[in-house]
């Protein structure tokens, strides 16, 4: 069961994700940003977000779907979380779970 953080908790005064502390995006901008034709655009995006956010946020934002569809593209936007994060949809395929 995945526990997302409240919306109210999610976000600044001026509507910044919390896991964006690096960049000055709003919460809208970072959709935007998600949902824009460059696969390129949204794998840098996605990967931060993997790589910054409370792991149960991810989902708030894009399903294992898109990751799965993105992961050539999102390995190399991981940083450190990388080995886990490869390890984790790896077991999670070999478990039989389908990216949906």
């Amino acid at each position: 069961m995945l526990s997302f953080t409240p919306r109210e908790r999610l976000t600044d005064a001026q509507d910044r994700p919390d896991f964006l502390w690096d960049c000055d995006l709003t919460l809208s901008q970072f959709r935007k940003g998600l949902a824009d034709p460059d696969p390129e655009v949204r794998a840098y995006l996605i990967g931060k977000l993997m790589r910054q956010a409370k792991a149960d946020d991810v989902f708030l934002f894009v399903g294992p779907g898109e990751i799965r569809d993105l992961w050539p593209r999102l390995t190399r936007c991981l940083g450190r979380t990388r080995e886990f994060l490869s390890w984790l949809f790896e077991t999670w395929e070999g478990q039989g779970r389908v990216w949906q």
